[in-house]
This record gives C-alpha cells, structure tokens and sequence, in this order.
C-alpha cells in the first residue's frame, strides 16, 4: 500500500506487489490515468506486507480516511514530504 502525491499535494492512494516498479509507472506515466493526468510522481508513504487480504483491506481503510488524517499518516513516516522514491531511478528502473 503506498500514496503518492504531487506539487499541489493532491494525494493518491495505491496498492501493488512491486513498490518499485509502480513508482516507476507513476513517474514515468506510462499509462493514462488520474496519477498520470495530475503528476503523481512523488512517493510520501508506504506500508509493506506480505499478506494480500490485509494490503486491500489497509488501502480501502487509507483511501476512507479524511485528507487531514492521511496527512497525519504520511507526516509520522515522512514530516518533511519528500519523496521516499528518490534516487531509486539514477540508473534506470530494474528489470
């Protein structure tokens, strides 16, 4: 489960079994879509595990919470709101 956001600070709630290469999706906006449409490029929070039921059920939980509370959220992991995805890509996406 991952949210990404943009200049503006619009959030996107998303989940993936691959962070690394959905980031790249996303930065690379390879396919139309509201984050490609918004410039979603930046990654300001993830959960990870390894149990499917409990990654759809937490992104249905995120994406139901008030924009303050996911902003409370991402501030506890990230309180400046960088990108967490930076310098993933210096030399490309993995294979």
């Amino acid at each position: 489960m991952y949210i990404m956001s943009n200049k503006s600070g619009t959030l996107y709630t998303g989940m993936t079994n691959d962070l690394e290469q959905r980031v790249y999706q996303h930065k690379s906006k390879t396919t139309e879509s509201f984050t490609k449409r918004y410039h979603m490029t930046l990654l300001v929070y993830f959960e990870s595990t390894d149990d499917v039921t409990a990654a759809i059920a937490r992104e249905k939980q995120i994406k139901g919470l008030l924009r303050s509370k996911k902003l409370e959220l991402i501030k506890k992991m990230n309180p400046q709101l960088k990108d967490l995805s930076e310098g993933w890509f210096d030399a490309g996406p993995k294979s």
